[in-house]
């Protein structure tokens, strides 16, 4: 099998497997464990718009929602728009993800998916889903909800950053969705040196869900810093 972008990325979801200590109340959920057909459309995304070995930029979000990656295997896509916009239909489960809205908004305004994808790769620290036990059941939880959750899943993180920049990323800036997950990701980086500069924009979710009226701004501001500096193709 030849290294493009994609078989890498494939190799890197096939092998994903989380071994380490939690907290008690905190589980991790494998999506490519859970649903068979995760594993089948996640393959179909990367070879459709990554069968390639281009270098790209790196956007980082925090750790894949339930309904997003957590089901399709790509960060920030529910099935509604893997379908929609990427035409990959998912038949055994059907989700909607907030934040997946704003982000295919935003990848229509940059040109498109192909131009997207094409340009940049998205992934997360903690590539795996998080859950909290809470009195009405399992919830969506951020790596860095809880101090003994961060200290447990931190060197797994680095070790997922490297990986991923490996796979062929321009490490000169990244970005970062979120402000807390950029500070958390600023002790990683002090530790680990990964990146030259951090560029933090804000989260799809938080946007979303608290700046709607201001969406197109958002738009424009991510478009603005993901296109201003071009790739060095080396």
């Amino acid at each position: 099998m030849n290294k493009t972008f994609a078989n890498q990325v494939i190799t890197f979801n096939e092998n994903l497997s989380y071994s380490g200590d939690l907290p008690d109340g905190f589980e991790v959920l494998n999506p490519y464990m859970n649903n068979p057909e995760t594993l089948e459309v996640m393959q179909k995304f990367y070879h459709k718009y990554y069968n390639d070995s281009n270098k790209r930029k790196f956007i980082i979000g925090i750790n894949p929602s339930r309904h997003g990656a957590g089901v399709t295997g790509v960060p920030f896509t529910d099935t509604k728009r893997l379908e929609s916009v990427c035409g990959i239909k998912m038949k055994s489960v059907h989700t909607h993800e907030v934040s997946s809205v704003f982000m295919y908004d935003m990848i229509e305004d940059y040109g498109g998916a192909d131009l997207f994808y094409k340009d940049i790769y998205i992934n997360s620290p903690f590539p795996l889903a998080i859950v909290r036990k809470t009195k009405n059941g399992w919830l969506n939880a951020n790596y860095y909800d809880d101090k003994e959750l961060f200290a447990a899943v931190k060197d797994f993180m680095i070790d997922s950053l490297k990986k991923h920049i490996s796979l062929n990323l321009d490490t000169s800036e990244v970005f970062i969705l979120g402000k807390k997950n950029a500070e958390f990701i600023s002790k990683l980086n002090k530790e680990a040196k990964l990146f030259d500069t951090m560029t933090v924009l804000e989260h799809p979710r938080y946007i979303q869900q608290y700046k709607s009226k201001e969406k197109q701004l958002y738009i424009d501001k991510y478009i603005v810093a993901l296109k201003t500096k071009p790739l060095n193709i080396s």
